[in-house]
């Protein structure tokens, strides 16, 4: 079995910010993804995790690492300073490279 290392780029934020997300995405030549809506709480009461108050999302992105890291650096970057988001990396093992 071919098995090929990638990065898991994890990102939470808030629900508007979905738009803005998947353009960066794209821009950044990200294959594959998935979209969940979650709920939870950030640091220092910036959102208390009511569902329809404070709507958060999570995106994962499966990539190579240099793309993972240019994605992150720009929602960093560009969104960070005003929204709330937490970004973080993992280590995964893929079948199907080509896919990713």
């Amino acid at each position: 079995m071919n098995k090929h290392p990638k990065t898991k780029l994890t990102v939470v934020a808030e629900a508007a910010l979905e738009p803005r997300l998947l353009a960066e995405l794209k821009r950044h030549q990200a294959h594959a993804w998935t979209i969940n809506e979650v709920r939870g709480a950030f640091p220092e009461g910036e959102r208390d995790g009511d569902w329809e108050a404070d709507r958060t999302i999570e995106i994962k992105v499966i990539c190579d690492t240099p793309v993972a890291d240019a994605i992150a650096q720009a929602v960093l970057s560009k969104y960070a300073a005003h929204y709330s988001v937490v970004l973080y990396f993992s280590d995964v093992t893929v079948l199907r490279a080509e896919r990713y």
